[in-house]
């Protein structure tokens, strides 16, 4: 059952319903209200955060921790900007330049990244469900976040560092999840989402050229026509998943050790 206080938030809570629930170790939102103002509301407006860049004078900003939900802070320079705790629900940040910005532990439910620029950038346990990121830059980001059925069609996510840490899980096991989410066409050449959980992504028409998916959860993903040349899979669950029409198929490494091959759907 949805928490009693995500269905008050209205649309987003009935967009959040719908979505799977992450590893429990990575579930922020089982005990926030996200009705407060600090959740939902702003304290202070897109002129003022265009002063403090103009005072700035080219140096990186500090929002860590700042309630920015709901601006339009759609083309701004915040390369390498202080995010760290900001919460940024349905924030338009639309083409704007986080290079190298740090987003850790940021919130940034149905935040809207569309085209925007985030090389280098780091969203460790960064809870962004239902975000948009169609034909961002996030390559070479550490992607250690939430991003249930986000949009990232198109994106850049070559080089991506979204791998679990297998020394440093204390409190369970963190890694990229990103079920049900949109990557279509997405370039992830490259990238490390080991033991991430993409359980019923979409991936048609990716590339995965040397990325590395070892142990991930790929269970009733697609993969339609994905390209797999030197992709590691060594004990990927392809339970249900759409193996179809696969580019460079024979050149994938750790295929003998899939999990639920059998299960998958090849052609």
């Amino acid at each position: 059952m949805p928490n009693r206080r995500i269905v008050a938030l209205g649309g987003l809570a009935c967009g959040l319903a719908a979505l799977a629930a992450p590893a429990a170790a990575q579930d922020m939102m089982r005990h926030v209200d996200l009705t407060s103002p600090a959740m939902a509301g702003a304290e202070t407006d897109r002129a003022a955060i265009e002063a403090m860049i103009r005072e700035a004078g080219g140096k990186p900003l500090d929002l860590s921790g700042k309630r920015l939900s709901g601006l339009d802070l759609s083309g701004l320079d915040l390369r390498g900007a202080n995010l760290r705790l900001a919460r940024l629900n349905r924030t338009r940040l639309a083409g704007a330049d986080l290079t190298g910005a740090v987003l850790d532990q940021a919130w940034a439910l149905e935040a809207d990244f569309a085209g925007a620029r985030l090389p280098g950038a780091s969203l460790f346990a960064m809870q962004a469900r239902g975000a948009r990121f169609p034909g961002a830059d996030l390559s070479g980001a550490r992607l250690v976040a939430d991003l249930t059925g986000a949009d990232l069609s198109g994106a850049r996510l070559r080089d991506l560092r979204g791998g679990a840490d297998m020394r440093n899980q204390s409190m369970g096991l963190i890694r990229a999840v990103l079920v049900s989410a949109r990557l279509p066409g997405a370039d992830l050449a490259g990238a490390d989402l080991s033991r991430g959980k993409l359980d019923f992504a979409n991936l048609a028409g990716a590339d995965l050229s040397g990325a590395s998916l070892a142990g991930a959860d790929l269970s009733g993903a697609d993969l339609t026509e994905a390209r797999l040349s030197g992709t590691l899979l060594a004990g990927a669950d392809v339970a249900g998943a759409r193996m179809l029409r696969l580019r460079d198929a024979e050149a994938i490494r750790g295929r003998d050790t899939l999990v639920n091959a059998e299960r998958a759907i090849w052609r």
